[in-house]
């Protein structure tokens, strides 16, 4: 691989000694991870079905290494959520922002939904997450990874940090910031980045992270915490920014997030590497932020910093007005199927669409909306349509009508693809959820022998 030689200059006054070692890291293939997705099962009871070989990555509690030769996304698990393919550092912010669940939790820079989805798995549908992305074309690509997760307390939105400022003053728990970054962690993986990074360098993406973490800290909730994260090695841009922040912000101080982390039992930090003060002549709680190095673990270039804003005077929010109206007959017959235990005054009803409002939201009116929270389904002439994003959300023994599927069947593919599928065995007619190995994947609606296929066509197998 051909570095830029700018940034081999820069690297090498870095490294000093180390640099040796980090060149030859480009010489070495990137390496290939998935993450496990808690909300519908554990770490165990994946290994114990997983289809193709995997590893542990020795930081991350339920992330594995994968051979990068395998394609876990042309998979029927992956397309039933119980997995999201992610580069093994970049798990690692979500995985060390210590979210607890009843949290209210922004992910503000949250395309395309990695740590997004890992963020509501550890809140285990209680509290609220709120996952945005200022490009409405990214946010389209969060929208479906949360829905396939199976997430039913997320509100999608895709703003300018500035305007959900004005929204959030002093409301979130936790705040993940993966700030937009000149990338160079991720040559190896990507070397098309480094066209990028040519082009704009470090100080474009430096004053757009000096302004959204700017914005970030306006949102935080006194006593809460803020986990800011790149994955680039520029000082400029991870160390500085977090030296803006304190000049700025007097109120934040830098925590180590190794020792916040509730359980370190069953990972291990070696190979990590702590924050450097002295490259940007900075403060020593510099040095509890985290660097992670090719050359040192199997993975990416990353940086993380965890910050705490010190306790002051609370602001008060009264709850987003819910538009409450009368389910059709269709609809509350289907709904009362669920064995599932919803407030129905938290159902909100948007043009004969019926969403799960998450509680305790305040008013969004006048913000770009990607969902307002769980999508149910649709309300149309004398019957009701259950949504791709419940079904996702379910689990098998939420709905008795199921057809259950081996992921070895070709029915199960061709459900996938989206074909009308023959049925054997003694099934009702009317919805069904399509499972794969008891995992579900969609809707089909069965008259006899038939099913009509029901699942998302934006979803298709390809």
């Amino acid at each position: 691989m051909t570095l830029p030689k700018l940034f081999e200059e820069r690297m090498k006054n870095l490294l000093e000694e180390e640099y040796t070692d980090f060149l030859h890291s480009y010489d070495q293939k990137h390496y290939s991870g998935l993450r496990v997705n808690t909300l519908k099962l554990t770490p165990k009871e994946f290994e114990a079905i997983c289809p193709f070989e995997i590893t542990r990555i020795p930081w991350i509690e339920n992330g594995y290494y994968y051979n990068g030769n395998e394609q876990p996304a042309r998979h029927p698990y992956y397309h039933a959520g119980l997995y999201y393919i992610q580069e093994p550092s970049a798990m690692t912010p979500a995985n060390l922002l210590p979210v607890e669940p009843g949290d209210k939790v922004l992910d503000l820079c949250a395309a395309p939904g990695g740590k997004s989805t890992e963020l509501a798995a550890k809140l285990k549908g209680e509290g609220l997450l709120v996952a945005n992305d200022i490009s409405n074309s990214r946010a389209k690509a969060l929208l479906k990874n949360i829905e396939l997760f199976g997430v039913r307390n997320a509100v999608v939105v895709s703003e300018a940090p500035a305007k959900l400022a004005n929204y959030f003053e002093g409301y979130f728990d936790k705040i993940l910031v993966d700030a937009p970054c000149s990338g160079e962690g991720m040559f190896r993986k990507s070397p098309s980045i480094m066209k990028n990074w040519e082009q704009y360098g470090v100080d474009y993406y430096n004053k757009l992270q000096k302004e959204i973490i700017l914005y970030a800290a306006k949102m935080l909730k006194p006593g809460g915490k803020m986990l800011y994260s790149t994955c680039t090695f520029s000082t400029e841009e991870n160390e500085g920014t977090i030296k803006y922040l304190l000049e700025n912000c007097p109120e934040f101080h830098v925590l180590n997030p190794i020792e916040n982390k509730a359980d370190k039992s069953e990972v291990s930090y070696e190979g990590f590497s702590f924050g450097r003060p002295e490259w940007i002549e900075g403060p020593e709680e510099l040095k509890n932020c985290i660097r992670l190095w090719p050359h040192k673990i199997h993975g990416e270039g990353h940086f993380i910093t965890l910050l705490e804003k010190s306790s002051s005077q609370e602001i008060g929010y009264s709850a987003g007005k819910i538009n409450y109206g009368n389910l059709s007959d269709e609809a509350e017959a289907f709904m009362n199927q669920l064995d599932v235990e919803w407030d129905s005054k938290q159902i909100d009803i948007r043009e004969d669409k019926l969403y799960l409002y998450p509680q305790e939201l305040p008013s969004l009116k006048g913000l770009r909306i990607m969902r307002p929270g769980l999508f149910l389904g649709e309300m149309k002439k004398n019957r009701f349509e259950p949504s791709q994003a419940l079904a996702s959300s379910l689990k098998i023994s939420e709905y008795s009508q199921i057809i259950n599927l081996l992921a070895e069947n070709p029915d199960t593919i061709k459900y996938l693809k989206c074909e009308t599928i023959d049925v054997s065995g003694e099934y009702k007619d009317g919805w069904q959820l399509i499972c794969v190995d008891g995992y579900p994947l969609g809707w089909g609606k069965l008259t006899g022998q038939t099913l009509k296929n029901k699942y998302l066509p934006g979803w298709r197998w390809m």
